[in-house]
């Protein structure tokens, strides 16, 4: 694996009219004029879906997510339409769900009732490039002990039903009703994880495979390891930082299981309450660091710590000085939560809708 690993991400933005300041269900109207290999349709209306060409370094990346944001304003602009990158938007209401006209997407609301009703939430999936899937299967549950980290650098969604909802992520909170959010628990290869999934569809509980909505997993689609629990981020280099991270957490795993070092296993309790811990407080707060015996510290010590543990797999791929850079003025600056509050504060819930456009077309020029 080492250093081929590739990058890809996949971001779900959400469609405002900028003159009403609410969500717009008009995505199949802008998905005519944009290509299918680049833009596709999500479970609402509001929600336009991006997906990249695999890339290798991070500099690729950012240049197409940059490309992309660029080529849906550029469509959506027009029509009165902006776009905003955040797990929720600030004055998003359950009356604004329109679900997307596809069979598929029709079955899952008889199926899911509430859960499809109220999914307004986007967020950020980034795929790392692992051909060998019993790999995959393994590199996945030694990742588990620092998803909450990612949770926290991602938080951007504080807001639901036009309340705070005291959440840094709420969306993680929504995402965990799903029958199969969470980790996908202890398995020795694909195979066994295949079984997993079809024992799931043959349930009843999943119409499909793509509705494995593990933290982490073999894509359903692609040759690669996806990461799923980030909210959607509106600055570019937030985004970037993210997949520099995940990527550099794979290879380090991947060493790991080279050098046969055990992996890092969380009981499954002390993970949901990390996970919990980290939506809840995001950057503001503390995040777990000892899996088996929690050891509270605060978030940007637990990131900073995470950094330092990765940089030889960051340096392997030449990611280091972007990422740490990337770090520090996330770190600097708050999460999208933290500066949506700022923007409520000072000029109620237009404003926060208003800035969440703004950063997440910045840049595009």
């Amino acid at each position: 694996m080492g250093a081929e690993l590739t990058l890809g991400a996949e971001e779900e933005l959400h469609l405002v009219d900028t003159g009403t300041l609410t969500l717009a269900s008009r995505a199949a109207e802008l998905l005519t004029q944009l290509p299918g290999e680049s833009f596709c349709a999500e479970l609402q209306r509001s929600t336009i879906e991006t997906n990249t060409a695999p890339v290798r370094t991070l500099d690729e990346l950012r240049r197409e997510l940059l490309a992309l944001r660029r080529r849906l304003v550029d469509v959506a602009e027009p029509l009165g339409l902006g776009v905003a990158a955040v797990g929720t938007v600030p004055r998003s209401t359950a009356k604004d769900f329109e679900l997307t006209g596809e069979d598929r997407y029709r079955r899952l609301q008889e199926l899911y009732r509430e859960l499809v009703d109220e999914q307004l939430i986007c967020g950020t999936q980034v795929h790392v490039g692992i051909a060998d899937r019993d790999l995959a299967v393994e590199v996945a549950q030694r990742l588990e002990p620092d998803l909450p980290t990612f949770v926290a650098l991602s938080a951007g969604s504080p807001f639901w039903q036009g309340h705070d909802t005291g959440y840094a992520s709420f969306r993680t909170i929504v995402w965990q009703r799903w029958p199969t959010a969470g980790p996908m628990g202890q398995l020795s290869s694909a195979a066994e994880y295949d079984r997993l999934v079809a024992d799931l569809v043959a349930s009843g509980v999943i119409a499909d495979a793509k509705m494995a909505y593990f933290e982490v997993r073999p894509s359903s689609h692609v040759p690669t390891l996806e990461l799923r629990v980030c909210d959607a981020v509106p600055l570019v280099d937030d985004a970037v930082l993210i997949a520099g991270l995940f990527r550099a957490a794979a290879r380090a795993a991947e060493l790991d299981i080279e050098a046969g070092r055990p992996a890092r296993l969380v009981p499954p309790p002390l993970h949901r309450a990390a996970m919990w811990q980290a939506a809840r407080g995001g950057l503001s707060a503390s995040l777990f660091v000892e899996q088996r015996h929690p050891r509270p510290v605060p978030a940007a010590d637990a990131a900073r710590e995470l950094l330092a543990r990765l940089r030889p797999a960051l340096e392997e791929f030449g990611d280091y000085a972007f990422v740490a850079d990337a770090l520090e003025r996330l770190l600097a600056r708050g999460t999208s939560a933290d500066r949506q509050r700022t923007a409520v504060r000072q000029g109620g819930l237009d404003a926060a809708m208003r800035s969440v456009i703004e950063e997440t077309q910045s840049g595009l020029d």
